[in-house]
Parts: structure tokens; C-alpha cells; sequence
């Protein structure tokens, strides 16, 4: 199965998102701070970035443009708790593939890890 990255400045968030893709057989390496979470991607392979757009010293998307530079073709889906439609513009634009609303609803992540995924 993939090798994804979560990364929120709450660990709740992330635990959750281990657990809730772990049971579908995915590697699930989870962070809190964006320094490391950059650091695992130069060093490892990742097929799909989860990232939230509120972080503690960067956005979300600055995260997702240093990622890209790195991997290129890997996939990413943003998490916001405050939707809006210049945050989904900037993040898609920046390669974003897809974006899931907080609170995390678990049937709704599984839907859209899967989508992006079979587009690889």
C-alpha cells in the first residue's frame, strides 16, 4: 500500500489519521512540526502528503511547495478547519490534489486517500 505523511500541529489529529489508515494496510508516518515532517520526505519515499493549513510555523501550502520540490509526484490532501475558497485555490494550484474539511470524518478521508491514490 502507499507511503503517507501526516502532518498537523495537533496530535490528536494525526494519531487519528494513523489509525484510520493503518487499517487499510497504508504506512502512516506522522508528525507535528513541519521541520521534521520536510526533513522524513527528503530522506524517504511518499506517495501521499496529508497536511493541515493551519500549522505552528508555516502554512500548510508553504509545507506542500517544499514538499513538491523534493517529490515532485507525490499526492497531497490539505485539512482545514476553516474552509474557504482562496485557501482551496492556492492549495490546488500549488499540486493539492483533493482537500477534507475538519473535523476529520473517517469515511470521507478513506474516500479521498483512495481517489488520489488510484490517480498514480
Amino acid at each position: 500500500m502507499a507511503e503517507i505523511l501526516a502532518l498537523d500541529d495537533v496530535q490528536d489529529a494525526t494519531v487519528l489519521i494513523g489509525k484510520i489508515l493503518s487499517k487499510k494496510g497504508h504506512k502512516v508516518h506522522t508528525f507535528t512540526e513541519e521541520d521534521e515532517a520536510i526533513n522524513f520526505a527528503k530522506e524517504n519515499r511518499i506517495d501521499l502528503a496529508i497536511l493541515d493549513i493551519k500549522l505552528k510555523k508555516m502554512s500548510g501550502v508553504e509545507v506542500l511547495g517544499l514538499l513538491k520540490e523534493s517529490t515532485p509526484d507525490m499526492h497531497a490532501i490539505m485539512l482545514t478547519g476553516y474552509p474557504t475558497v482562496e485557501t482551496a485555490r492556492e492549495a490546488i494550484s500549488l499540486g493539492a490534489d483533493e482537500y477534507c474539511v475538519k473535523p476529520i470524518d473517517r469515511d470521507e478521508l478513506e474516500e479521498k486517500v483512495e481517489l488520489v491514490l488510484k490517480k498514480s
